[in-house]
């Protein structure tokens, strides 16, 4: 049934109000009030009409002030506003609860009783402005309370007799509309509680959250700096592995042995480099997240930087006979720059070319160019190699992450170099990017500021 009417009721509701969920089943409600109170107060008027000999000018504003109540939905429609409807309708229902009181019966009058209507109406639709509401009220009382005693008595319209039928209705339709409202207000205080409880509930998981984050930054400050310690501590012998080999293999040579031997110790002096550039980017990266690592620009002549990395990287693209070209103008000049982190960005990142590539080219490109918000520098690294598959796009910068489930086992590598070179190019407030089309070329672009160096500018000068 309430179903069936919710359209009905719902004509009535501006879409102001109608776009808060909260606030529309009340004003349903009012409005559904404002239908059906009429009806019910039509049948105390009727008995009135029965009991007078002949119809007065006072029964007809009884009978206005009842059939007005049809209007309140109206004129929440028009306004948008449910304060306004709600004020007219309070004070209208104690106007005519003391107006027919006075004619018709005085304190016996079966009009009576709707003030107290008026009075739960008021503190449930107008808390917000129950100020201006009681004080309309309390204007209307004293304009009664005057003209009683200067009437001396009530008026006898109507014999107070004949009003017991009346009041017996009045009685019954004033239960009926506050059992209505007590009935919702019941509803609306469930729904409150239930909100309340959510509310408690969702506080006490956004305080295990906020424990739980605070647990976990702690283990991963912990992490980082038993990583740092780590690494620091295998590092030590590995270089000394290291040196050791490339002091034995001198020795043999200059011996004259095996040259089978000579290869193995090749062998050992690869792997030991490789594994002591994994533990290099363990502790770079361990001391990025535990923010331990800073910062050290000096000027750098970019061209310089340039042919160093590629000295660096063209023994690693001739391994997969690759052939490396650099891209550049002759002379950017000189830039305020922390040439460690850009030489090993850069070489990451050709060894990822070199790694994915075979008898392809990679290409070197640096640019700088003028822009609105300011000079940039543009590294970009290109290949012709097997290129990486779009849902591998968004991962490739993650930590320990790789493009491919099976890139560690066909190619090596401990998916380090990419975040690393992407946290370096934050660090100098710069980005990453990254265009492939799988199967076929990849193309890595870092920007960073371009800071003229003042040595540069002195030479200018």
């Amino acid at each position: 049934m309430i179903s069936r009417l919710t359209p009905v009721l719902d004509w009535f509701i501006p879409e102001n109000i109608r776009a808060s969920e909260t606030d529309v089943p009340m004003v349903r409600h009012f409005v559904m009030l404002h239908l059906l109170g009429p009806l019910m107060g039509h049948t105390v008027t009727a008995f009135l009409l029965m009991q007078l000999s002949e119809s007065n000018w006072q029964f007809w504003v009884v009978e206005a002030c009842v059939a007005s109540f049809f209007l309140v939905p109206l004129i929440l429609r028009q306004t948008g506003s449910m304060a306004l409807a709600a004020m007219v309708s309070v004070q209208t229902l104690v106007g005519l609860s003391l107006f027919g009181s006075f004619w018709f019966g005085g304190i016996s009058s079966p009009l009576l009783p709707w003030f107290l209507i008026a009075m739960v109406l008021c503190f449930f639709y107008l808390y917000d402005s129950i100020k201006y509401a009681l004080i309309g009220i309390t204007l209307q009382l004293a304009t009664f309370t005057a003209a009683r005693l200067l009437s001396g008595n009530f008026p006898q319209l109507v014999d107070p007799a004949e009003l017991l039928l009346p009041n017996v209705f009045s009685i019954l339709a004033a239960l009926t509309y506050m059992t209505v409202m007590c009935l919702f207000y019941e509803a609306v205080m469930r729904v409150s509680l239930r909100l309340e409880q959510e509310t408690i509930d969702q506080r006490g998981r956004v305080a295990e959250l906020r424990h739980a984050m605070s647990a976990a930054e702690q283990a991963s400050k912990r992490k980082s700096i038993f990583l740092a310690k780590m690494s620091h501590e295998l590092r030590t012998p590995l270089n000394a592995v290291i040196g050791y080999t490339e002091m034995l293999k001198e020795e043999w040579i200059e011996r004259g042995e095996d040259e089978r031997k000579a290869k193995d110790l090749d062998r050992i002096h690869a792997a030991g480099r490789h594994l002591l550039a994994l533990v290099n980017n363990v502790i770079d990266l361990s001391s990025i997240e535990s923010d331990r690592i800073d910062l050290n620009t000096e000027p750098v002549v970019v061209r310089d930087l340039a042919d160093d990395v590629i000295a660096t990287a063209s023994p690693l693209a001739r391994k997969r006979d690759n052939k490396l070209v650099l891209n550049m103008p002759e002379d950017l000049g000189t830039l305020e720059l922390d040439a460690l982190k850009v030489r090993q960005s850069l070489l990451n990142l050709l060894s990822n070319a070199a790694k994915f590539t075979t008898k392809g080219t990679i290409m070197m490109t640096i640019l700088r160019s003028q822009e609105k918000d300011g000079d940039w520098l543009t590294l970009e690294v290109t290949d012709n190699g097997i290129g990486i598959r779009p849902e591998a796009l968004e991962r490739i910068f993650k930590s320990f992450s790789q493009a491919e489930n099976d890139t560690a086992t066909r190619f090596g590598g401990s998916g380090l170099g990419l975040a690393l070179t992407k946290r370096f190019t934050e660090m100098m407030g710069g980005t990453i990017s990254v265009r492939s089309e799988y199967g076929l070329s990849t193309s890595f672009t870092i920007r960073i500021p371009a800071i003229e160096s003042s040595l540069s500018e002195r030479k200018v000068a």
